[in-house]
């Protein structure tokens, strides 16, 4: 008898449109059973076409979660990481601070006439006036600072200036011409109200300090080779 009545209802909801799964779950029974008692009934068009667009919708749903619980995981995973990068660190002595900052001069600075160091993020900028200030002594008036920025931007110079000024503590006294770069075609920054170029951080009369910095690289590069014939 209650099988007979679950089939009644299973065929009234199929009537209705209802998918098989959405029967067998709201009866408590398998697919396989509620699929047996609606096999000869034949859906409308519209009832066709309405549980395609669900189940579209239900898969898309599907996905997307799955993609926020990948996301999530990997979010995890990630600042995990990142703590366990940051105790490797333990305490920054001031040649920690020397060979870093000849690292970035190494990879992001000029090897000819002058020093000069090119980067656009704020974070290596500030880091770099710190090195060339604590570690080589450079003072402040000493610096000349240049922007380097797409012409679509140049209604911004003013801002951008005022931008890296404020970043790196030297006045726009001493900044020299903004360099408006032309770009054969028409660059789109998603970005465009927070992007202000690169910036190029010159020492005045640092022709000296650029060979002395060129010095210890090629001293680093030299005694590095020592530790790749012990390996």
């Amino acid at each position: 008898m209650a099988k007979s009545k679950e089939k009644n209802k299973a065929r009234e909801l199929r009537l209705q449109g209802r998918s098989i799964r959405e029967i067998a779950k709201k009866l408590k029974v398998s697919k396989g059973s509620a699929s047996i008692w609606c096999r000869d009934i034949e859906l409308t068009s519209q009832q066709i076409e309405k549980l395609q667009k669900r189940m579209l919708v239900g898969s898309y749903k599907g996905r997307l979660k799955g993609a926020r619980t990948q996301l999530q995981r990997r979010l995890k995973k990630i600042a995990l990481l990142q703590k366990e990068g940051a105790r490797l660190l333990g305490s920054l002595s001031r040649r920690d601070l020397f060979l870093i900052g000849t690292g970035l001069y190494w990879g992001e600075g000029s090897k000819q006439r002058r020093a000069r160091i090119t980067n656009s993020d704020p974070e290596v900028i500030k880091f770099a006036i710190n090195w060339f200030r604590s570690i080589w002594k450079i003072p402040k008036d000493y610096f000349t600072l240049q922007v380097l920025i797409n012409k679509v931007h140049r209604r911004r110079v003013s801002e951008v200036e005022k931008y890296w000024s404020y970043i790196t503590g030297i006045p726009k006294s001493q900044f020299t011409k903004t360099t408006l770069i032309k770009a054969k075609n028409r660059k789109f920054y998603k970005n465009f109200k927070t992007h202000y170029g690169t910036l190029i951080i010159s020492i005045r009369r640092g022709g000296d300090l650029q060979y002395k910095i060129m010095g210890l690289i090629s001293n680093i590069i030299k005694k590095g080779r020592k530790f790749s014939r012990a390996a």
